[in-house]
């Protein structure tokens, strides 16, 4: 209250809010206090000048407030040749930060110029300039003058450097500065400073990505891997090229599922169920499956005893085979879901590029893993369900052969150490069930097929796709139309109808699309407020169809003698083959064959009429009847390609007949090949043939006699609706077929 002199010293810590002795520097400056007042908000405010240097003895009181006895440290001017060079230098710097540091103007080097005293320069420029306060206390602590000058020319010439190196950072980003690279170039400031500095840290991208691999499980292979790239990856600078590819990599490394698993425990009451949930019949199929999961289960239940590297503990490589909408890629669906696991369906139709599937190389541009790889993490799991769909339709080019790179992926004693192109690393991917789609196995390279375990689905029967509409399609069209279950009831009848008058097909694709188009008139009607509830039926049915697609043309097409009706296989499933023959009178006896015959055909019907016209008399065939004729057979249907080893025996019959001037049975189909001794030798797609002549109506079929057993592939209820005639020898053939 009567003493306007203080002293006053900086603080060590100044986030500390009562200070005790220990906290204080020792060097301050004695002061005058020159104005004191309150503010509203209850703050002193406070104006002191600053007299001269002091040091702190001791202290003699603390409380209520500090009292010190201190010493007097004038500064002491002692001019020489050094000190004007020194100051000098300091005017010089202080030059060069104008314009380097906001709000420090030409104004401030005027002052400096115009100071006699070299201690108030030092001091000045001091507290000018934005220097730490430890940095200030040592100027204000250190004697002689030259001293200070030394220190603060240091200080000045440091921040001269980085200022300017800001500076540059700045003028040489600025031209392509945008607001995506604001970030970008922030970091690229702090990084040049920390370098000039010699305070080198990681950066947080890599620290990021160092605690995302560290917690993804990687094999020791993967981290050796990933340590190498992170080390290189922290020694290079965000505007390098190679930055951002070591970072995705990284990225790949640390997002795949190197340990995760999700299965569930395996409940084979519960798998069975939806197995039938989903899919009517298919009964083998459903077998097998539930057999890999009770086999699975014993495993894992039994993992103490079982401790091997045995192929069971590897998941089987299963291949769906059969024609298009037989259901192969929803069962894939339904297994995924009885095991709890989730489901990637990769199309490898028209794939011609290895690197689809093993991944290309990170020394190309655009680099990146294959589908399997992308398909792992996807799922964010290591033992999903993979569907690869039409495996039978991948190519090959210059590119390479995707199906030779497949071959490591689908062999159970390979795939524990696939190594993608990319990753460079090996993956695990035994625990994935690979599930494969083909329609035809023909195109199938025999090393792939031979690492597959083929389950076929042939087709449905006539009563199997009634039961199959009125289980699943009907009610799932209903829900996909916005429609109630009492706005529309299709009859069994009128579903006959359309399998037998509209869609001609092994699966319910067709059948699905029809049923859709019934909904969507339905809908169209009740949207326009014409409020009604449908039934349809056999008789109605053309309204909304239209009319019938397919006709029972059998007996009409088989009214005249050399027609016969054979039974052929296609990826779409089975079909049925008219084959005509005819004789005209020529010069040279020959043989005419036409509608797109392949060469396997050709030959069977070459082999065929060689039969004949050797056993003429045996087969009560007029031994003349051939000559001075060409005989010319042809299969309708000529702009589709046909081809393959079961028509000698159809070939056969239609010559036989012509010759005889016999008819061959309006209701019989046949297939099987011939020799030129007259053996029938068996031949494959038997269910695939059998539904064929069922869907058109046909009750009685020809067999060779070694095709047997594949009848066990035919449902009984189908059985007993056909009649099905073995033969061993062409006699057998005609005295079956002819009329």
């Amino acid at each position: 209250r009567h003493d306007r002199n203080l002293l006053l010293v900086a603080q060590k810590d100044e986030k500390i809010e009562i200070p005790r002795p220990e906290d204080l520097y020792q060097v301050g400056s004695a002061a005058v206090i020159l104005q004191l007042s309150r503010e509203k908000d209850n703050v002193l405010r406070m104006i002191a000048q600053g007299l001269e240097r002091v040091k702190i003895i001791d202290f003699t009181t603390t409380e209520p407030y500090l009292i010190a006895r201190i010493e007097r440290r004038p500064d002491k001017l002692q001019k020489s040749l050094e000190t004007e060079a020194l100051r000098q230098a300091v005017i010089e710097l202080l030059k060069k930060l104008v314009g380097l540091i906001e709000g420090l103007t030409i104004d401030l080097i005027s002052a400096a110029e115009g100071l006699s005293n070299i201690y108030q320069l030092v001091y000045l420029t001091a507290v000018t300039i934005p220097f730490p306060v430890p940095a200030k206390q040592e100027i204000l602590e250190l004697d002689p003058i030259d001293a200070k000058l030394k220190r603060l020319v240091e200080l000045l010439q440091h921040e001269v450097t980085v200022r300017e190196l800001g500076h540059k950072i700045t003028s040489d980003t600025q031209e392509r500065l945008s607001k995506a690279q604001k970030d970008y170039f922030l970091r690229e400031q702090v990084r040049s400073i920390q370098n000039e500095l010699g305070e080198n840290s990681d950066q947080d991208e890599v620290k990021e990505l160092r605690k995302k691999i560290e917690a993804a499980g990687l094999s020791e292979e993967a981290q050796k891997e990933a340590d190498r790239e992170l080390a290189r990856l922290s020694s290079l600078t965000p505007a390098s090229a190679e930055f951002g590819i070591i970072r995705t990599y990284l990225d790949w490394l640390a997002n795949l599922p190197w340990s995760k698993l999700t299965g569930k425990e395996i409940d084979l009451e519960n798998a069975s169920r939806i197995l039938d949930e989903d899919h009517y019949d298919l009964t083998k199929i459903k077998d097998r499956i539930l057999e890999y999961l009770a086999v699975k289960k014993l495993l894992q239940e039994r993992d103490a005893e079982v401790k091997t590297e045995d192929s069971l503990t590897h998941e089987p490589i299963l291949c769906f085979v059969g024609p298009p909408g037989v259901g192969k890629t929803s069962l894939g669906h339904s297994i995924a879901r009885s095991l709890g696991r989730k489901f990637v369906r990769i199309s490898l139709g028209g794939t011609h590029d290895e690197g689809e599937i093993r991944g290309h190389r990170r020394t190309y541009i655009g680099a990146m893993p294959g589908r399997i790889i992308q398909g792992v993490k996807r799922a964010e799991a290591r033992d999903a369900v993979f569907m690869l769909d039409e495996i039978d339709k991948v190519g090959a080019d210059w590119r390479g052969d995707p199906s030779s790179a497949l071959l490591e992926v689908l062999d159970p004693a390979q795939n524990q150490t696939f190594v993608d192109n990319y990753l460079g690393v090996a993956f695990d991917l035994s625990q994935i069930l690979f599930i494969t789609t083909a329609n035809n196995l023909d195109t199938i390279p025999p090393p792939l097929l031979d690492r597959m375990e083929v389950l076929r689905l042939p087709g449905y029967t006539e009563d199997e796709k009634v039961k199959i509409a009125e289980r699943y399609l009907i009610p799932k069209q209903l829900k996909a139309h916005g429609l109630h279950e009492n706005e529309l009831k299709i009859e069994s009848d009128a579903t006959r109808t359309i399998i037998r008058g509209y869609t001609r097909e092994a699966g319910v694709r067709n059948l699905d699309r029809e049923i859709a188009k019934i909904c969507r008139k339905l809908a169209r009607d009740i949207a326009s407020k014409q409020n009604k509830q449908e039934i349809v039926t056999p008789e109605n049915l053309s309204q909304y169809l239209g009319k019938l697609q397919f006709f029972d043309e059998t007996a009409e097409r088989t009214n005249r003698p050399g027609i016969a009706i054979g039974l052929a296989w296609t990826p779409a499933g089975g079909d049925v083959l008219f084959i005509e023959a005819t004789m005209m009178p020529s010069k040279k006896e020959g043989l005419i064959l036409t509608g797109m015959l392949g060469n396997v055909m050709r030959e069977s019907a070459q082999a065929a009429l060689s039969y004949v016209r050797s056993n003429a008399e045996l087969l009560n065939i007029d031994p003349h009847a051939f000559r001075n004729k060409t005989v010319h057979v042809h299969v309708p249907a000529g702009a589709i390609p046909k081809d393959g080893p079961s028509a000698g025996v159809t070939m056969l019959t239609a010559i036989a007949s012509l010759a005889s001037g016999r008819l061959v049975r309006s209701d019989l189909a046949m297939t099987g090949e011939l020799t030129l001794r007259g053996k029938i030798l068996p031949i494959g797609g038997v269910k695939e043939k059998v539904l064929a002549a069922h869907r058109i109506g046909i009750k009685n079929i020809i067999l060779p006699y070694r095709n047997q057993n594949d009848l066990d592939d035919i449902a009984p209820e189908l059985r007993k609706d056909l009649q099905i005639i073995f033969v061993n020898t062409a006699d057998e053939v005609l005295q079956n077929a002819l009329v």
